[in-house]
């Protein structure tokens, strides 16, 4: 069976983890793309990604947008890990549906996070309607992330607070080398209830990273991992 062909755009910490794991997983990496070859996405091209069928972006905030509309003009289908850039997404987003390209983000690839997501939605309804608690998110990052709250924060907090029906307060950690922990409190005179998700080693968002690359193969459009997850779901995939 032959291996599908990866291009890593970004060979920071995430780029090593992902070309480690990618060759556990079934893909040949065929292109490496880092910031030195690479300047507002020129440095990808049809020639540069040589043949790949799919990308996974990890670079900076001023550069994901660059690098996503480079992709999408090459006809790769690109998956962003990149944080921090959300704001340019949304007229991003219907360039590449214009031209019939292939784009996934997502604020955390771990599949377990995304789950987790609709876990913590659904336990803020149910608390709210039981009464008497009160809510509260501790994120906790490696002393080097430098958005805060982080992305995968604001996401669990906005889907906490459709089911709390107002907002709900974050606390920003950052310390150590910790990948990633997410803890939704809620809190009531007599009882606690903890919904926690650890992260424990990197590894996890490239896996989920490379599921998004596999399943974007071939499709057009702008997705996330709720397309990814619930298309897998529905098509009976464990």
């Amino acid at each position: 069976m032959s291996r599908r062909k990866l291009a890593l755009i970004g060979l920071g910490k995430m780029g090593r983890v992902l070309e480690t794991l990618a060759a556990e997983r079934g893909w040949e990496v065929v292109a490496r793309i880092g910031a030195a070859d690479n300047r507002d996405g020129n440095g990808i091209t049809r020639s540069s990604l040589n043949g790949a069928e799919a990308a996974i972006e990890f670079t900076a905030p001023n550069a994901a947008a660059a690098n996503v509309r480079a992709a999408v003009a090459a006809k790769c289908p690109i998956v962003v890990g990149t944080t921090g850039w959300q704001n340019d997404l949304p007229a991003l987003a219907g360039w590449v549906e214009q031209r019939h390209g292939a784009l996934l983000t997502a604020a955390n690839f771990s599949l377990g996070i995304n789950a987790f997501e609709e876990i913590v939605g659904l336990a803020s309804r149910l608390l709210r309607v039981a009464g008497g608690f009160d809510a509260h998110l501790v994120e906790t990052h490696h002393s080097a992330k430098k958005d805060a709250p982080s992305a995968t924060a604001l996401t669990l907090g906005r889907s906490a607070a459709a089911g709390w029906q107002k907002g709900i307060p974050i606390t920003s950690i950052r310390t150590g080398s910790v990948p990633g922990t997410h803890e939704l409190l809620f809190d009531a005179p007599f009882e606690t209830v903890r919904l926690t998700h650890i992260a424990r080693d990197r590894r996890v968002f490239a896996e989920g990273a490379l599921v998004a690359a596999a399943w974007l193969i071939g499709r057009e459009g702008v997705f996330t991992m709720r397309d990814v997850l619930g298309m897998r779901a529905s098509a009976g995939e464990s």
